[in-house]
């Protein structure tokens, strides 16, 4: 599931944590990738890595840039590199 999200550059985010069981992140532009271990998003913030056990995304809201994770939370990570702004090419190589 791959969505480009609202593109407000002002968009503010902000993250929590429910019982390291529920994560709600708002800010969010795009979901890189997900699976049941690891979801990637862009956000207002920088690039973000929820990790986990048996992770879903319950919501997912395209005009106000919310997203929803449950399962079990075992760490979220900010990546230095902002990839909102890579080029086709400077992801191959």
């Amino acid at each position: 599931m791959k969505s480009e999200l609202s593109k407000s550059p002002n968009m503010p985010h902000n993250v929590i944590i429910e019982n390291k069981e529920k994560i709600s992140i708002t800010g969010v532009y795009d979901v890189r990738s997900f699976d049941e271990n690891e979801v990637i998003l862009v956000t207002s913030g920088g690039s973000m890595s929820v990790c986990g056990e048996d992770l879903r995304v319950e919501k997912l809201s395209v005009e106000s840039g919310e997203i929803v994770i449950e399962g079990c939370i075992l760490c979220i990570e900010y990546n230095e590199k902002d990839i909102r702004h890579e080029s086709f090419w400077s992801k191959i190589f």
